[in-house]
């Protein structure tokens, strides 16, 4: 999709910018930085989308809606510092024919953008209402297997994934907790282990057969309504992150099939939830056993909460996995 950028602020620009680049589907139109400057570029040059900044010299973003829509009608979206506080002028720029509102994304210092991911589905919807998203079909989709884990997780993922054939069928996303500064590390480290590719999961990812995606930010990984993936900071104090919980909850959420879910070793209680939100699903979750477990702690948490259809070794992860596959 061509999106056009209208704002006024260098550093919401650029916001935007990398949030759009990191998509393969999207190309950036223009920028323009007054309303003024957009009504002529959008005469020029019609993009798919707008996205509209309400605050700007000479001419705000609710004129420079009305005349768009007057004179070179394209769907807009506004996109601002706070929604809910400008409720009336959002309202008003959504009776000059606006499709809807979503706050500015914030750059922060690690060069990643907050809520991007409420920028990006906000995206999707309004192209496939203009007919303008790439989207892939339930059926088109690969079965999928998520995994989560923690303290001795490494090791569990090796002696699982050691095991899989490079023609296994299914898509595979790990969420480990890991700084990101180690995060690379441990993706090239796996590519050595495993006949699979193995790579970063980066935003606008969708998972793909025979490819093992992994959660490479202090982010967290989440899936999106369109069936990519993206970051997000939210929950912000949250002590794990990235977090399994987090982006097991998104899968249940957005992925129509059912699947795999595995949580293995590691301390607290992250990803007993999600495996469970899962499992409630009609999704086959397994969870670590102790003897096999570096510190029970997850696994515990989740057969306490009835979250897991079976309860096996690394090895036996392993078995299952290319059994469900075959």
């Amino acid at each position: 999709m061509r999106i056009a950028i209208v704002n006024d602020m260098s550093l919401a620009v650029e916001a935007l910018r990398r949030v759009l680049t990191q998509v393969p589907q999207h190309q950036i139109a223009w920028i323009a930085y007054t309303g003024a400057e957009a009504v002529e570029k959008t005469a020029q040059d019609r993009p798919d989308l707008i996205l509209m900044d309400l605050f700007m010299p000479e001419m705000d973003g609710i004129e420079a809606t009305r005349q768009i829509m007057q004179r070179s009608p394209c769907a807009i979206l506004i996109v601002t510092a706070d929604v809910q506080h400008s409720s009336a002028k959002v309202f008003e720029a959504m009776g000059h024919g606006a499709l809807d509102a979503v706050d500015t994304p914030i750059l922060n210092r690690s060069g990643t953008c907050e809520d991007a991911h409420l920028l990006l589905s906000k995206i999707n919807t309004i192209g496939k209402l203009i007919g303008k998203t790439e989207f892939i079909p339930i059926q088109s989709r690969p079965p999928l297997v998520v995994i989560g884990a923690s303290t001795g997780g490494p090791k569990a993922i090796v002696t699982i994934l050691s095991q899989l054939p490079p023609d296994f069928g299914s898509a595979i996303v790990i969420v480990q907790h890991v700084d990101a500064q180690f995060a690379m590390g441990m993706v090239d480290w796996l590519d050595q282990q495993t006949a699979l590719k193995v790579r970063k999961a980066m935003i606008g990812d969708r998972p793909r057969k025979g490819t093992v995606l992994f959660a490479c930010t202090n982010d967290h990984l989440c899936l999106q309504p369109n069936g990519t993936l993206t970051y997000t900071q939210i929950p912000i104090n949250y002590p794990y992150r990235p977090s399994v919980d987090v982006f097991f909850k998104s899968v249940e959420q957005y992925w129509t099939d059912r699947g795999t879910a595995i949580l293995l070793t590691g301390m607290g209680r992250d990803g007993a939830e999600g495996l469970k939100a899962l499992r409630q699903r009609g999704w086959y979750t397994i969870a670590q056993t102790e003897a096999s477990s570096v510190v029970f702690g997850m696994p515990k948490a989740a057969i306490e909460l009835n979250a897991a259809v079976e309860v096996l070794s690394p090895d036996a992860i392993s078995v299952a996995l290319r059994q469900r596959s075959s």
